[in-house]
């Protein structure tokens, strides 16, 4: 009799999400509402009030006795003392993970004082650990934009990979009529995204599968990261989407350069073998040339019909720093084929569609994402919307050509029996 080999839970990664002072917890809340799946959530906090709203399955209230459960009230020195106070409790709750988010935002007292403890206590024990945090709006004073930027010096040097989405650059894309309230949610969803943008790919089986090694492969030791989303319709979708997810107003740095790049591509049951090539065209052009490369590709019936999506993660930029982003391509106004992917508006959607933003759903089961934008919705179905988190300032600027993907699968076709397809999609 042949013994059935069941699975072991424990033998999948672990994944934990750490939201860090108020807006950390705010963001847990927001992925908890959203049936983001496939990880534990943490809430830590000095505020105990704050503390006790939190959705998060566990809770840990730092500084009991240095704040009496009021607060740092934007002291960072407490909010670091705090963390120190209560590492034993901190430590027991990441014991055993594998890969930990830690979320929030820069510029309060717990959040800039507290995340970069937490943070070292993890690499500690271990844990891939990527920091998703945001900056303060200006208009929320220079004293806690000067905080932000003392936490994300110290909280860069805690962790493997930073991604920062820089508040300000929601401005960009919002209407003048958007409420502040508006707007910070507009923050958490962000967060989310990124979060779950690089969860998923871990979580999910696809048809060539991407795991929790090569994530760690591509983000370990990384520093500064990119993480950005396509989705796209029509005729050139998987380029469309490839260019929508590494080109978008909110990544003041680019991709160029970059020397360690994942990315995965999601589609139906019609996604091609050429367009995983389309895709990786648009992507391997703009790095370096020696980059490690990891891909896979995953079916998505959540996705529309026609749809396809595609997540990139990229590290490894060059130390120098540049100066103000300068967009990879020129995306054309015929490029009209992509559907609304998030609240991150492309820079080539019309004001007018670019003022509201879209709200995420995420499913259950074994579906990776459904995105949807019920106001959107109402316009064509040929706007374009992209997802795309920008993580740090220092890389450098230096602008891409246009690639010409159709000159280039011409060529192929008549001189190489694989169509061009990259060396490294070439699986035998």
């Amino acid at each position: 009799m042949t013994k059935q080999v069941k699975p072991d839970v424990e033998s999948f990664a672990r994944i934990r999400v750490i939201g860090v002072g108020g807006s950390g917890n705010n963001a847990v809340n927001h992925m908890v509402a959203s049936n983001v799946h496939g990880v534990d959530f943490i809430a830590i906090n000095t505020d105990a009030q704050d503390l006790h709203k939190s959705k998060a399955k566990k809770k840990i209230h730092i500084g009991r006795s240095l704040t009496r459960g009021l607060g740092a009230g934007m002291n960072t020195e407490i909010g670091k003392q705090a963390a120190e106070e209560t590492r034993e409790e901190i430590q027991e709750a990441i014991k055993g993970s594998d890969m930990v988010f830690i979320t929030g935002g820069m510029g309060g007292g717990t959040g800039t004082g507290a995340a970069p403890v937490v943070a070292k206590l993890s690499r500690e024990l271990g844990a891939l650990t990527v920091a998703v945090v945001t900056k303060p709006f200006a208009f929320e004073g220079a004293a806690r934009g000067r905080l932000a930027d003392e936490g994300l010096n110290n909280l860069r040097k805690a962790v493997d990979a930073l991604i920062i989405v820089p508040n300000d650059k929601l401005l960009s894309i919002v209407s003048r009529d958007t409420g502040i309230k508006n707007a910070f949610a507009m923050c958490d969803d962000i967060l989310k995204q990124a979060v779950e943008g690089i969860s998923d790919l871990i979580t999910t089986t696809g048809i060539i599968n991407v795991d929790f090694a090569d994530v760690r492969t591509i983000m370990q030791n990384a520093g500064s990261a990119l993480m950005g989303i396509g989705i796209a319709t029509g005729e050139k979708r998987a380029e469309m989407a490839a260019r929508a997810a590494i080109n978008s107003p909110l990544l003041e740095v680019s991709i160029q350069g970059a020397k360690g790049v994942l990315f995965s591509i999601a589609g139906g049951d019609d996604l091609g073998m050429l367009e995983v090539q389309d895709a990786a065209a648009v992507i391997t052009e703009a790095i370096d040339p020696d980059a490690k490369v990891i891909f896979g590709a995953v079916t998505d019936e959540s996705l529309k019909k026609g749809q396809v999506r595609v997540t990139v993660i990229a590290t490894g930029f060059p130390e120098n720093s540049g100066g103000v982003r300068t967009p990879l391509f020129s995306t054309s106004t015929s490029a009209t084929s992509a559907t609304p992917a998030s609240r991150i508006t492309s820079s080539t959607t019309s004001k007018k569609d670019a003022d509201v933003p879209p709200a995420t759903v995420r499913g259950r089961g074994e579906e990776v994402r459904r995105i949807v934008d019920p106001i959107a919705a109402e316009k064509s179905e040929h706007d374009k919307t992209i997802r795309d988190i920008k993580i740090d300032s220092s890389t450098p600027v230096i602008p891409a050509p246009p690639a010409s993907t159709t000159e280039a699968a011409e060529e192929g076709e008549s001189e190489d029996p694989w169509g061009g397809l990259p060396a490294f999609l070439r699986r035998k």
